[in-house]
């Protein structure tokens, strides 16, 4: 069955425009009556829609404290060595609410020991102190929010 003319510059117009529409950069379609593919070598990058801001109140949260350079200054610096979260989680001192933490404050570990756990999508996954030494401080509390890299465990 052959197709007119005008028909098929009518398909490939409406195909071109769903293209620049869509920001496809390729199409191929295939029915009984034809096959048509179209592309472009180098597609135009498409920019991303902006995405909301919304202050820190509406989403729930308290607006942060305006810091001063006193308060940056008066603010710990952090010494020694210390063990950093391998992951974006939540922070658990103990492997559960009514043990004992893997480790206090003054407590030796070695390269290899279990010193907390790192909650991420239900997953409990333990950390393991990648260097030995005696635990200085604890950065983080119970059932915090952590960041990947963010120290956990302060070592001497």
């Amino acid at each position: 069955m052959q197709f007119e003319k005008n028909e098929l510059i009518s398909a490939v117009k409406e195909l071109i425009g769903v293209m620049k529409e869509s920001g496809l950069g390729y199409i191929s379609v295939k029915n009984d009556k034809f096959e048509l593919e179209l592309g472009q070598k180098y597609p135009e990058p498409r920019p991303l829609p902006p995405m909301p801001v919304m202050p820190p109140m509406a989403m729930g949260m308290q607006a942060a404290p305006a810091t001063t350079e006193a308060a940056v200054e008066a603010a710990p610096a952090v010494q020694g060595k210390s063990i950093t979260s391998p992951i974006v989680g939540t922070f658990y001192a103990a492997p559960a609410p009514d043990k004992a933490p893997f480790v206090k404050v003054g407590d030796t570990v070695k390269e290899g020991d279990v010193v907390c756990i790192v909650e991420s999508m239900k997953v409990m996954n333990e950390v393991l102190a990648d260097k030995s030494g005696v635990v200085t401080a604890i950065a983080v509390k119970d059932g915090e929010a952590v960041e990947f890299g963010q120290p956990l465990i302060m070592l001497s």
